[in-house]
């Protein structure tokens, strides 16, 4: 039971609070138009997972008739209506920015059309992508009184169809139609006209097609609607000790595909007879039922047509390369030097796999250890720990088998990493392994030295373009050595060890910022400066939260930035002056949790997987680990400055759950993303100068190069603007090339004017500033180091 002294926010109430967040940006006429349309996708996605796993949950509670007051002092019965009366709104909310978005794409000149909408030539069109791709991925199923209703997937859309005849429409008949989501876009594309580009949804696709569909039948009558049901995603793991783990996950599997149900989703505007037709054979009750519109499954929308121009989307931001990891340099020798740490999507996650793919084939390396929770489909990481395992490497890949919903992945990567020789530990009995750590052991001298990467992100290079997440690389042994430790014990888990620096749950990490928030106590009841800031993405654990209270009662400064779920109430008498909290929600997912305390003035400050909730301070293996160098801690602290300033994307987390937007009267406009990228690009980013002929394909593939690897670009149009001898000088000191090496002995000035002479290299350098186009391209130059780029890749030898 909690306290009854310090009340909360629901759990659930407060994510619905965070995905109407999402929705905000789907709403945002600032934001690009086709990343609105994406934003509407996220929201439809995170409401289904919500649904399965939560939802679900609360149901099993109701139906169980459990009485218990939950956090946020609601019954499960009243927190059920509470979330249903809620979604449908969320969901009324949705449609409406949907169609404005379609009115928008309108004026575009960009139409989602419907079946009713086609020209005679888009008819054609339509009828023969429906004959040879969708006709073949169609069953068709008759449903009827007498037969057992047919098991509807979870998370599909289907189309529950009314056949009649106009002049008898008592008789009728029911049918069903799963729309393919695999096997076809849910887009189709159609031909432009005009000027005008045109997207037909496949849902519409088949409506225009039921009379193909059902040719059979004396009906000239259809109808056709959208329904969607959504399954408890509860795993159920058997305690058969004859199995192995990995057994017990797919037979749990397997039963999850068939969870009960606890959302249909329906178009509203379906016939009573049919929809009370579908609930009865299908035995759900009055209240999982959920109206929506004519479209289901608007997660889709994440995948919808790149058919629009750039001023729709957002401006891409390069990964920019850290200025102390140059290509073709040991990693591990730079982190011998100094502590590396990775600030993503803003920099690239490329610099993780070089780490992994010169630790696989160094000689000295002896052993690597990883743990995974989720990984890419086409996993780059998974494929350097196979190439080190090819290089005799011993690996230890620590593979959780309980990530929810990648369950499936990680048992086909842990058995193709056993099969390659890997050692595969899969998982902590009764614990998840949630932690982001890599481990290197390598021979130096006549003893062994650790590395280590401690991340708050996972390592998936699909997630680090599109997520904010920490990486830290390094070989200081407080941490390597533990790290290492730490691998010792997810082999042998009965060798638990006490960390000095690195604060590990479920062993120590409640106990250790507990202490951290007592210190910051102490020092505000002495009269002292006491602060902290907490970057997380959920803060729902009523200990840690109880903690908080306590620390701005006591006079601590709290300022919170957390993303999701949040439980405290921030306007409380006694706390509300002492309490600031936010949350951002932008282009990119916020995923880093940081955790800085005031300490004294001496700051403290650490990068963690784990956010402030039960199931991660209590039943997970999670690591938080400590930043000592200057210069790192530097650049956390000035994200956290930058994200409370920005008065663009955070929202005040407020008791009412308004999602206010933050600090509106402030003077000018801050966006913390925008911002703390520039801040990087800044910090890291090296400026190069490029001599460069947009004609020349060679010079085209040097700035290309530049342009994807995140440089500063000072591009030089020398046939355009001219090369003095002074410039020509200097590129030949800073490359230490002769003034005839620049020289394009193809051309044809070269071949009927100075071929065969012998000419000085003051002379060549007037000539070339005389007639540029005899300049070898392209030249580039960064600082005191110039180099001629062919191919692009030398640039990298003068970084």
């Amino acid at each position: 039971m909690t306290k009854k002294s310090n009340p909360y926010i629901n759990r659930e109430i407060s994510w619905l609070s965070f995905n109407a967040r999402v929705l905000q940006e789907a709403e945002d006429p600032t934001v690009p138009l086709f990343e609105r349309i994406r934003f509407i996708g996220i929201f439809s996605n995170n409401l289904d997972e919500f649904f399965r796993v939560r939802v679900a949950s609360v149901r099993r509670m109701v139906d169980f008739g459990n009485d218990e007051t939950l956090i946020g002092n609601i019954k499960p019965e009243e927190l059920h209506e509470k979330i249903m009366e809620t979604v449908v709104s969320h969901q009324k909310r949705s449609q409406e920015i949907f169609r404005k978005i379609i009115q928008e794409l309108r004026r575009e000149n960009i139409l989602i059309i419907d079946e009713l909408d086609l020209s005679p030539g888009q008819v054609v069109f339509v009828k023969n992508y429906f004959k040879e791709k969708v006709l073949p991925n169609l069953i068709p199923i008759m449903l009827s009184k007498e037969n057992k209703f047919p098991y509807l997937r979870d998370r599909s859309v289907y189309l529950a169809i009314k056949l009649s005849r106009k002049d008898r429409p008592e008789k009728f008949a029911y049918a069903l139609i799963r729309v393919p989501n695999i096997s076809l876009s849910r887009f189709l594309v159609l031909p432009e006209k005009d000027g005008r580009k045109y997207v037909i949804m496949l849902d519409d696709v088949i409506r225009f097609s039921l009379p193909d569909i059902f040719p059979l039948f004396n009906y000239d009558h259809f109808e056709a609607y959208t329904i969607k049901v959504t399954r408890d995603a509860e795993l159920d793991l058997d305690d058969d000790i004859s199995k192995s783990f990995v057994e017990k996950m797919e037979a749990s599997l397997k039963k999850r595909k068939v969870g009960t149900p606890v959302r249909l989703l329906y178009d509203k505007e379906i016939p009573e007879d049919l929809l009370t037709f579908i609930v009865k054979k299908m035995k759900l009750d009055s209240d999982n039922r959920v109206p929506g519109g004519k479209y289901h499954n608007h997660k889709d929308f994440m995948d919808f047509p790149e058919i629009g121009q750039a001023h729709h989307y957002y401006k891409r931001l390069t990964p920019i390369r850290h200025k102390e990891l140059k290509q073709h340099e040991s990693i591990l020798k730079r982190l011998r030097q100094k502590d590396v740490m990775l600030h993503y999507p803003y920099q690239s996650f490329s610099h993780f796999l070089d780490l992994l793919r010169e630790a696989a084939i160094d000689p000295k390396v002896k052993e690597i250890g990883i743990t995974i929770y989720r990984v890419a489909d086409n996993s780059r990481v998974v494929n350097a720990l196979l190439n080190a395992i090819r290089n005799g490497k011993k690996v230890t890949v620590v593979i959780e088998l309980q990530a929810r919903f990648d369950e499936e992945a990680n048992i086909y990567w842990s058995n193709k990493l056993q099969e390659e020789g890997a050692h595969v530990v899969n998982g902590v009995p009764g614990l998840k392994v949630h932690s982001k750590v890599a481990w290197i052991r390598r021979k130096e001298k006549n003893a062994f030295r650790n590395y280590a990467y401690v991340g708050t992100g996972n390592f998936h290079e699909g997630t680090a373009r599109v997520y904010g997440d920490d990486g830290l690389m390094t070989a200081d042994p407080r941490i390597a050595d533990e790290v290492a430790r730490l691998f010792g014990f997810f082999k042998h888990n009965y060798r638990i060890s006490n960390y000095k620096h690195l604060v590990v749950s479920p062993f120590s990490m409640r106990s250790i910022f507990t202490e951290k928030i007592d210190q910051e106590i102490a020092l505000a009841k002495a009269g002292k400066r006491a602060y902290m800031l907490l970057k997380m993405n959920s803060l729902i654990d009523p200990e840690m939260m109880d903690k908080l209270y306590e620390a701005a009662r006591a006079g601590v400064k709290v300022r919170l930035i957390v993303r999701g779920i949040f439980g405290l109430l921030t306007e409380l008498n006694e706390v509300h002056e002492n309490i600031e909290a936010i949350s951002i929600v932008d282009k990119y997912l916020e995923h880093s949790r940081i955790f800085l305390f005031g300490n004294g003035g001496d700051e403290q400050l650490f990068i963690s997987s784990a956010d402030w909730m039960p199931r991660n301070l209590n039943r997970r293996i999670e690591v938080a680990c400590p930043i000592y160098d200057p210069d790192l801690k530097a650049e956390l602290r000035e994200m956290l400055k930058i994200q409370l300033r920005d008065n663009t994307k955070s929202r005040i987390l407020d008791n009412g759950l308004s999602n206010t937007y933050n600090r509106q009267d402030m003077e000018g406009r801050f966006r913390a993303q925008e911002d703390y990228y520039q801040y990087i690009k800044q910090k890291h980013q090296v400026t190069m100068k490029i001599y460069h002929n947009p004609r020349c394909s060679k010079s085209r593939a040097g700035l290309k190069y530049l342009e994807e690897n995140g440089y500063q670009i000072d591009v030089r149009n020398y046939l355009k603007e001219g090369i003095s001898p002074e410039e020509i000088k200097s590129i030949l000191s800073k490359s230490g090339m002769m003034a005839f090496e620049l020289v394009r002995t193809q051309e044809s000035l070269y071949k009927h004017e100075y071929k065969g002479k012998s000419i000085p290299d003051e002379e060549w350098i007037d000539i070339l500033s005389k007639h540029p186009q005899l300049l070898q391209r392209p030249i580039v130059i960064n600082g005191r180091k110039a180099i001629l780029a062919q191919p692009p890749e030398q640039i990298e030898k003068i970084r």
